[in-house]
């Protein structure tokens, strides 16, 4: 089972329905990788407007499965309010693409999706 993501915090929210998670990690599964690419290439064109719209947007869906990246995706957004480069951000954004691609990975297993 995964260790980057919890299938508990995710059966909590879904009531133990195997078939509503199945739905959740597959919704999960489409819309996050899209949303984690525009998210860095904004951070690397150092577009903090599309940066922060991404990071927000993508945080709930973290927070819901229990991913230990909240901190980072929070850091993201707090960075969009400063005049820092992309070079403050991009340890913390490689963070969440690695451990993001892993549960990719544990959510596809898990869920033979």
């Amino acid at each position: 089972m995964s260790n980057h993501y919890s299938i508990e915090s995710l059966r909590e929210i879904s009531d133990g329905d195997s078939d509503f998670m199945m739905v959740v990690a597959r919704t999960f599964l489409e819309e996050i990788p899209p949303d984690l690419a525009s998210l860095k290439e904004a951070i690397i064109n150092n577009n903090k407007e599309l940066a922060y719209q991404f990071a927000h947007k993508m945080k709930p869906n973290i927070e819901m499965f229990g991913i230990d990246v909240v901190k980072q995706i929070t850091a993201v957004e707090s960075w969009t309010n400063t005049s820092r480069g992309t070079e403050t951000i991009l340890p913390q954004i490689e963070l969440v693409v690695t451990t993001l691609n892993r549960v990719f990975d544990e959510l596809k297993e898990d869920f033979n999706l």
